[in-house]
C-alpha cells in the first residue's frame, strides 16, 4: 500500500461532513475505494501500541492485514490488505 493511497483516503475523511455517522462514512468510503477493506472507528478503539501509518488532525490511519482468516493491525505497509480509519475526537471547536 502506497503513500498515495493512504493520502487520498485521508483526503476524502477530511472533506467529509464531520457529522456524519462513522458507517455512512465507512460506506462512501468503500465505494470510493473499491477493493479496499476500510473499517471506519473511534480513535480511542484502535489499539495504543500500534503506530498510525499516517495521521491528519481529523483521523489516524492504520494499516489492517485481513489475508488470514484473522484481522489484524499491522505495521507492515506490503502486509495490509485495508485501512482502519481511527476518527479523533472532535474537541468542540
Amino acid at each position: 500500500m502506497d503513500a498515495g493511497l493512504l493520502a487520498r483516503v485521508a483526503d476524502a475523511v477530511a472533506a467529509a461532513d464531520p457529522r456524519q455517522a462513522d458507517i455512512d462514512l465507512q460506506n462512501r468510503l468503500r465505494l470510493r475505494f473499491e477493493g479496499l477493506r476500510i473499517v471506519v472507528c473511534n480513535d480511542d478503539d484502535v489499539a495504543p501500541n500500534v503506530p498510525a501509518a499516517l495521521e491528519t488532525p481529523r483521523c489516524r490511519l492504520y494499516y489492517l492485514d485481513a489475508n488470514d482468516h484473522c484481522v489484524r493491525l499491522t505495521r507492515e505497509p506490503e502486509a495490509a490488505s485495508g485501512l482502519v480509519v481511527g476518527l479523533r475526537a472532535d474537541d468542540g471547536n
